[in-house]
């Protein structure tokens, strides 16, 4: 109801500012290098990154350098790690589902999403969502059913065991948003998180991250909108480390 009447009197003032900002925002490109393999020795892991820019990597020029590429080498020291990167800038929640489906009926999607055959089965998912659905019309409660649809299958058709989910980030301190957009979009995603907290604490199978990383202009990407180089640095060694938490905490079988 506060929503719907927010929106009734910032409505117009919001899309005129959405306008705006996608127009002088920079286009970033998602970045080069391979989005699978395998790496360090030790007990096998199979860890799938998936979802929209952020996962892809979009803010730095490498994939060494983003999310997976972080994951991978913060995880190789202790595990054989056969990875998968499977994202695309731009995807909502929904259209992740999509894309996770067409990638395995069809085991092949074009090279900028998915270099090679997709794996079958992974031990453990990594998961980057919502804020696409931030910025469109989903409500909180329909993207979480959503993101229970997207656990969901990834449990009972890529047998994943543990899922490490990102949350929304705090967009309110987005550089590149103005206000009131800035804080219209901040307020949804709280709202978001709220419910994902809920959604994680009733599914053991499941971490949240804190994504407590500071927002300095300088540790994003030149948009003022996706992480830059320090951000997937910090994120990449949390998400190692809950990975670890979990294996520890429950052996893979052979």
């Amino acid at each position: 109801m506060i929503n719907t009447l927010l929106m009734a009197v910032l409505g117009p003032v919001l899309l005129g500012q959405g306008i705006y900002t996608r127009i002088k925002t920079p286009k970033l490109a998602e970045p080069d290098g391979p989005r699978a393999g395998q790496a360090g020795t030790g007990s096998p892991l199979r860890v799938l990154i998936l979802g929209d820019s952020a996962a892809a990597g979009v803010g730095v020029q490498r994939q060494d350098d983003a999310l997976s590429g972080h994951v991978v080498r913060n995880l190789s020291s202790d595990f054989c790690v056969s990875w998968q990167l499977l994202a695309r800038s731009g995807l909502n929640t929904e259209e992740v589902q999509t894309m996770l489906s067409i990638a395995l009926e069809t085991n092949s999607l074009e090279s900028s999403t998915l270099a090679s055959p997709m794996l079958e089965r992974f031990d453990v998912a990594v998961l980057s969502v919502g804020v696409n659905d931030v910025t469109g019309r989903a409500t909180d409660q329909a993207w979480l059913d959503q993101v229970q649809s997207l656990l969901e299958t990834l449990e009972t058709t890529f047998n994943v065991r543990h899922v490490v989910l990102a949350p929304v980030p705090p967009m309110h301190a987005f550089p590149a948003l103005p206000q009131p957009l800035r804080w219209w979009l901040g307020r949804r995603a709280q709202q978001f998180n709220a419910g994902l907290t809920r959604l994680v604490n009733n599914n053991p199978s499941c971490t949240l991250l804190p994504g407590d990383f500071p927002l300095d202009p300088l540790m994003m990407a030149e948009d003022g909108f996706h992480p830059g180089l320090p951000i997937y640095r910090l994120w990449g060694q949390e998400v190692a480390e809950a990975i670890k938490c979990w294996h520890c905490q429950m052996r893979i079988p052979r």
